[in-house]
């Protein structure tokens, strides 16, 4: 009978490195995009949160 507290601890620490690669990939992306010259025309804008309650 395979071991299932050991596999799912497995799982679980291979889901952990999935996540800090990719959260380190988007960082690095975030990075990049912050260090290149704004883009003519660009403009950045807020988007209201309806859902969330005024603070």
């Amino acid at each position: 009978m395979p071991d299932f507290k050991i596999m799912y601890f497995q799982l679980a620490a291979r889901v952990a490195d999935a996540l800090d690669i990719l959260l380190k990939a988007q960082q690095e992306g975030e990075g990049e995009f912050m260090d290149e010259e704004p883009s003519p025309g660009l403009k950045v804008i807020a988007i209201k949160d309806e859902n969330r309650d005024s603070e």
